[in-house]
């Protein structure tokens, strides 16, 4: 992985999404430089300027012209981290590739333990933030994100929203981010069958500037995760899904009518004052809805089923 060799291939790419981080920029990429140095690292480094309204891009273009390793992406307007990451990641050309935040709460000298912990047989190795540098309105929802999290998709980590994670180049290549779905990227790189790990990191006190990220995360982040659990469990099989619900709520509004079908008959007893009857049909007829949304979803992954559906590890032979 090391090599001193100016002309070799690049081996690390650092991507980095920011927004207003004029102040943080020369203090980070001065540490990323000093870490690649000492440890013999051929390195890029790729900033994605997410629509910034401070100077942030007039320092960046400074930094490109007096190092062309340092290359700069700039969005016309604030489009949010998934896309800023989606950006960096089709243009980084490194063997393994780093992201991490602007802010300076991300320690570059993690750098080398991060390249060591991927290499004992990881394709992903994502940073826990074990002792964090966060005020408790941020610490606490996060823990609990987290706890659900793992518990829904499987894949254990304690710190899903560390922005100091490593990958091998042919997971950003082949894993898709869009929307706010950054904070799943360990549980769609598991889902394609890639090997995630977990490493404690250093987190450091923010120096300059504020948080970007504000109360309304905590409300969309349940919403990207049951995205990501649908997409990924039942995107091929949407009629386990909705035939499921569909036969139980179904089940359920069937034995209802049959109850006051059966008290009809024996009892005399009249339905037209039975509020319940009015429940067991709705259950009825929304239960086959709910099957037929399966079964339309399933005519479409039909359709669809010429796309590729597997990721492939290796090959070997013709």
């Amino acid at each position: 992985m090391s090599t001193s060799d100016p002309d070799a291939p690049v081996a690390l790419s650092v991507v980095i999404p920011l927004y207003n981080e004029e102040e943080s920029l020369p203090h980070l990429q001065q540490e990323i430089a000093n870490v690649c140095a000492e440890h013999g690292i051929t390195w890029e480094v790729i900033y994605v300027d997410d629509g910034s309204s401070d100077s942030s891009f007039s320092v960046l273009e400074k930094m490109h012209q007096r190092d062309s390793r340092i290359k700069v992406l700039q969005f016309r307007s604030n489009c949010g981290k998934s896309d800023a990451l989606s950006a960096g990641f089709k243009e980084a050309a490194g063997r393994y590739v780093i992201t991490m935040d602007a802010d300076l709460q991300d320690d570059p000298h993690e750098i080398p333990r991060l390249i060591a912990r991927l290499e004992e047989g990881f394709d992903l190795v994502s940073g826990w933030k074990k002792k964090r540098r966060d005020p408790v309105s941020k610490r606490w929802p996060s823990k609990f994100f987290n706890r659900v999290t793992g518990l829904l998709s499987g894949v254990r980590l304690h710190d899903f929203n560390c922005g100091l994670k490593i990958y091998r180049n042919e997971v950003v290549k082949t894993v898709h981010v869009y929307g706010e779905l950054h904070r799943y990227i360990p549980v769609l790189a598991a889902l394609e069958g890639f090997r995630v790990g977990e490493l404690v990191v250093n987190h450091r006190p923010r120096q300059f500037g504020r948080t970007k990220f504000g109360a309304a995360r905590f409300f969309r982040g349940p919403l990207d995760l049951i995205t990501v659990l649908f997409l990924s469990k039942y995107m091929r099989r949407p009629l386990h899904l909705f035939g499921g619900l569909g036969f139980v709520v179904s089940l359920a509004g069937l034995g209802i009518t049959a109850y006051l079908v059966v008290m009809r008959v024996v009892k005399q007893s009249y339905l037209s004052n039975r509020p319940i009857l009015f429940i067991g049909v709705l259950l009825t007829i929304v239960g086959i809805q709910f099957i037929s949304l399966g079964l339309l979803g399933e005519m479409l992954t039909k359709m669809n089923a010429s796309r590729h559906i597997y990721s492939i590890r290796k090959k070997l032979g013709d």
